[in-house]
């Protein structure tokens, strides 16, 4: 597993917010406040993944303020991204004043005074969220366009951003299953999509590499294979024209960015793979073969009899009777 796990319940009672301030620290340094000191109570996750660093925060509402004397001391030169996941937000930054709610982004830079505060301050009240930290330098747009991005609120609900949003809490999600060796590589993918999003909100593409802008319209272009898997119709073609690409492109950067496996055979193995998984699954014993097949974008049974025993050495209705016997 790569996540550490910091929990204030870790720490005798009187100590708790102090724990909590150092924590936060160590990445957005901060002076904190709040009405739930004497009581407090807070969750982190982090995940170390190369320079970029993602964790899932959840606390008693708090005020976090950097204050110019803060960034005069040190300042480690991060953008900080923050998706809100649950409860509410206020932001003054870089000269905007913002709320946010859940699935909202927005991006702060350590070298600029910012005042966050929770939007509601009730007792029962738990602020959870995911923050991503990352130098500025690795990041390929101009600075004073990123200044644009400080203190906005950030769409997450659709297109790249809501990749990218999927992208984080799913990484929080599989800690415990991911390996220290996957770390790097996550972390790269992480900022490849910051990247492109970024360039695509501020209509800057052309200020991207082409290694990360193919790196990630592959992340964009497997996201939308998998929503889209059930559709019999879902093939290269449709895919390059939903992403408006050629279709040379397509295939080009899934050579480069799916260790060489074609278009339609990653198609095909995460259909047979959700298929695989279901058909495992006590809960649709009841199912007929040909109803989860249709699921995964198989029309014809025979279709799905063969391609499933080609990949897995038996018929569905084998690996049901062995799996659920």
């Amino acid at each position: 597993m790569i996540g550490t796990v910091f929990r204030t319940d870790d720490v005798p009672a009187g100590d708790r917010f102090d724990y909590w301030q150092e924590l936060v620290g160590r990445t957005r340094s901060s002076a904190l406040v709040s009405a739930h000191a004497a009581e407090f109570w807070a969750e982190q996750r982090l995940l170390e993944l190369g320079p970029v660093v993602v964790s899932q925060m959840s606390f008693k509402p708090t005020r976090y303020r950097r204050t110019p004397k803060l960034v005069r001391q040190s300042d480690p030169e991060l953008y900080h991204l923050t998706l809100l996941i649950d409860g509410g937000l206020a932001l003054d930054h870089a000269g905007r004043e913002s709320t946010y709610t859940s699935r909202d982004l927005h991006l702060a830079d350590s070298s600029q005074p910012y005042d966050v505060r929770s939007a509601d301050d009730r007792q029962g009240g738990v602020v959870t969220g995911m923050a991503v930290d990352f130098p500025k330098a690795l990041l390929p747009l101009p600075p004073h366009r990123v200044r644009e991005l400080l203190g906005r609120n950030l769409p997450g609900r659709e297109g790249v951003g809501a990749l990218l949003a999927d992208f984080v809490v799913g990484l929080d999600r599989q800690a415990d299953t991911l390996q220290q060796s996957d770390a790097p590589r996550l972390g790269t993918v992480v900022l490849d999509l910051l990247s492109a999003w970024f360039a695509q909100l501020l209509e800057a593409e052309g200020e991207l590499s082409p290694e990360t802008r193919g790196r990630a319209t592959a992340k964009r272009v497997m996201g939308f294979i998998r929503q889209n898997l059930h559709d019999p119709e879902l093939t290269p073609p449709v895919i390059a024209a939903a992403h408006n690409i050629s279709l040379s492109y397509l295939h080009r950067i899934f050579q480069q960015q799916a260790g060489g496996e074609t278009v339609a055979g990653w198609i095909r193995r995460r259909r047979l793979e959700n298929a695989h998984k279901d058909l495992a699954e006590a809960s649709l014993r009841g199912t007929p073969i040909h109803v989860i097949a249709a699921r995964w974008g198989y029309q014809r049974p025979s279709d799905f009899t063969r391609a499933f025993r080609a990949e897995y050495g038996m018929s569905p209705r084998e690996h049901r009777q062995q799996r659920l016997s």
